[in-house]
């Protein structure tokens, strides 16, 4: 039996099995972040980062993530020092970022509307079922 998700409902519908149109799921969702999908070994979120917004310099220690731009402009940072970035990649729709495990990075909103994306962390980073709404929730 095949398994689709309506994209404008959003819920975490792991670790069944599940597919979706994952563009309009992340255009859909205007929560800051909202976990789609999570499984044993990988985790799907949705983030809608506003005009002037970021994620914030985070790292992962024991997981690699994947970030892809669905619709916006942003600037992506990265680094093994928090307070040194020495990458820094210019987004826009379709890019694609690649953060390994252990490195500082940060994703910047430079446009005028949010910047929507959705990351796919493997290991699973947050707990199933994770919606913050706003960036506060998830500080």
């Amino acid at each position: 039996m095949e398994k689709y998700n309506n994209p404008c409902r959003l819920s975490d519908f792991g670790p069944l099995p599940f597919a979706t149109d994952i563009n309009k799921a992340t255009l859909f969702n205007s929560n800051y972040r909202a976990v789609l999908w999570t499984g044993e070994r990988l985790q799907v979120t949705l983030m809608c980062i506003p005009a002037g917004g970021e994620i914030g310099s985070e790292i992962h220690p024991d997981t690699d993530q994947f970030l892809r731009v669905e619709s916006g402009k942003g600037m992506a940072v990265m680094g093994k020092n928090k307070d040194v970035f020495d990458y820094q990649f210019t987004l826009g729709d379709g890019y694609a970022i690649f953060v390994p495990a252990g490195i500082w990075h940060n994703v910047i909103n430079t446009g005028a509307c949010p910047l929507k994306l959705y990351s796919i962390y493997a290991p699973p980073h947050h707990p199933h079922g994770t919606v913050q709404k706003i960036k506060e929730q998830a500080d």
